[in-house]
């Protein structure tokens, strides 16, 4: 994947800035087919030109605080890639412990008994690039996604499910939000 960055010179002339892999991908060894890339990453509301940086390695959460940002292509893995893993005879707690490590704030979003399901103070804006998901809501309703769709993911209760034999590719932004209820 290529990310090219621009901005603006003390002079206000637009520049590229760089043209490169994003700064931080995360994997986990146990499961092939996931990646999360974090493209881009704000804190606070952003000024321009953008004062702050490319803060992206350094965001110590992957869920976006109230007027954070965060921009990600995520993979998800084919379900049956982590029953493989798991009954291979995988450390169950090692691949926990990693995915905890390459995602911080995410991983502790998650519910322990009810794996995948998970509720973040965010609204998500989500497209579907190629394969495809099954969204599940708290209640068990569910939605098949594919290429093209789009989804506006309102900080509810979620889970994303790829019952596919192939990976799914999704691009989405995080918007943080003020939860009233």
């Amino acid at each position: 994947m290529r990310r090219i960055l621009t901005g603006t010179t003390e002079e206000g002339k637009s520049v590229f800035i760089s043209d490169g892999e994003p700064p931080r991908v995360a994997t986990i060894d146990e499961l092939p087919s996931f990646s999360m890339t974090e493209v881009w990453a704000t804190d606070e509301i952003p000024s321009l030109p953008n004062a702050e940086g490319d803060i992206t390695t350094e965001i110590s959460s992957l869920i976006p605080g109230l007027n954070g940002t965060r921009f990600r292509i995520m993979q998800y893995y084919p379900e049956q890639e982590l029953i493989d893993t798991l009954q291979s005879g995988a450390d169950v707690q090692a691949v926990l412990d990693k995915f905890k490590s390459v995602a911080p704030g995410l991983a502790e979003a998650m519910e322990p008994d009810n794996p995948g399901m998970h509720t973040t103070d965010t609204i998500d804006y989500i497209v579907i690039i190629s394969g495809e998901v099954v969204l599940e809501l708290d209640d068990g309703a569910e939605v098949l996604l594919k290429q093209g769709d789009c989804v506006v993911q309102n900080g509810t209760r979620h889970a994303w499910r790829n019952r596919s034999s192939e990976p799914c590719i999704a691009a989405g932004v995080m918007i943080g939000a003020k939860r009233i209820r």
